[in-house]
């Protein structure tokens, strides 16, 4: 990411007493504080910096079903703040009951990420917060018609003339949604605050599973840095059942041979909170994922080659448990004035 992109969050000089940088135009910092263990800088979009009247439109917006066909859904239907931003379900439901075909990401630390959907199909949050809206199988409204009827509305008239001077149009829609969604963050987790130095922050159990993650299990190869994902895209087998593929994941994006079954590593923040788990939702619970990847995964001609059986024992399986709840930390949504 160039320097030129890593603008709008900035660690600011510790003597400002913030650690975020302020825009100009706003009223008070856009963030109150960054949650302890993620980066210092949120890469931001030159021509969409974060500022506290855009980021409360957008939270609006995000809470609102205004923008579903028959005004039943709203983004927080499918991203629920309590469960992490997601819903509970094995695949997502959209409009009329129309079921989807994989499971509703959580949209943590979204605004670190490089790519979008299990596939990666899109690379700009921009871009990506306009797709739920417009997709048969979710909220099934033209982006026409969502701003037609934002337009329509004297209140985010009014709103959206406050904070682009014009009246609404798509593109500042999609900006609006995207900067409350960069703001949805999660840390300050017991593993944070034993990396910051807090040694009495985790058990014993804990940091075993720690060294297992670290280790034996193998789980950073796929699981690193402070969002705990590499962002990339792998084959575990859990598309692959009778002899095939059911979904071919980033192949349909890349066209990559190896990428047949290939779907994007998600963050492990409060992970507790996020089941069920898997692209499409089809295993339930924490303990069952750690079964899935001690066998090795599902074996296909596509498996990734860092996945092998692993031979956990009954007790290192309970502590790499225990180390996977203690990611579960705090999780903030930059302004609450709507």
């Amino acid at each position: 990411m160039s320097c030129g992109r890593k603008i709008g969050v900035l660690a600011a000089v510790m003597a400002a007493g913030t650690p975020f940088a302020v825009d100009a135009t706003a009223q008070r910092p856009a963030l109150s504080g960054r949650p302890e263990g993620l980066d210092l800088y949120l890469p931001v979009p030159p021509d969409n910096p974060l500022r506290v009247d855009v980021i409360s439109l957008g939270r609006r917006l995000f809470f609102d079903p205004i923008l579903s066909r028959d005004s039943s859904l709203a983004c927080s239907s499918c991203h629920q703040p309590q469960r992490g931003f997601t819903d509970g379900r094995r695949v997502s439901v959209g409009v009329f009951g129309r079921q989807g075909t994989r499971n509703v990401p959580a949209i943590l630390n979204r605004g670190y990420g490089r790519s979008f959907f299990w596939d990666g199909r899109i690379t700009s949050l921009e871009v990506q917060v306009l797709q739920p809206i417009r997709a048969p199988n979710e909220m099934d409204l033209s982006v026409d018609e969502a701003v037609a009827r934002v337009r329509s509305d004297p209140t985010y008239s009014q709103r959206f003339r406050s904070a682009f001077s014009r009246q609404a149009n798509a593109e500042d829609l999609a900006r609006a949604l995207a900067s409350y969604i960069r703001t949805i963050q999660a840390g300050a987790s017991r593993f944070d605050r034993l990396v910051g130095g807090d040694a009495s922050a985790m058990t014993e159990v804990e940091r075993q599973g720690l060294a297992l993650f670290q280790g034996k299990a193998r789980c950073d190869r796929c699981h690193v840095g402070t969002n705990l994902t590499d962002e990339n895209f792998h084959n575990t087998g859990v598309a692959w059942s009778a002899g095939q593929l059911h979904d071919l994941g980033r192949f349909v994006v890349s066209g990559a041979e190896q990428e047949r079954g290939a779907f994007k590593t998600p963050t492990l923040r409060e992970v507790e909170r996020t089941a069920p788990y898997m692209h499409d939702g089809s295993i339930a619970t924490l303990e069952e994922v750690i079964e899935f990847y001690d066998r090795g995964g599902n074996a296909n001609p596509y498996l990734d080659p860092s996945l092998r059986q692993l031979r956990l024992t009954g007790q290192e399986k309970l502590a790499l448990l225990a180390f996977l709840r203690s990611l579960s930390g705090s999780i903030q949504e930059g302004t609450q004035r709507d």
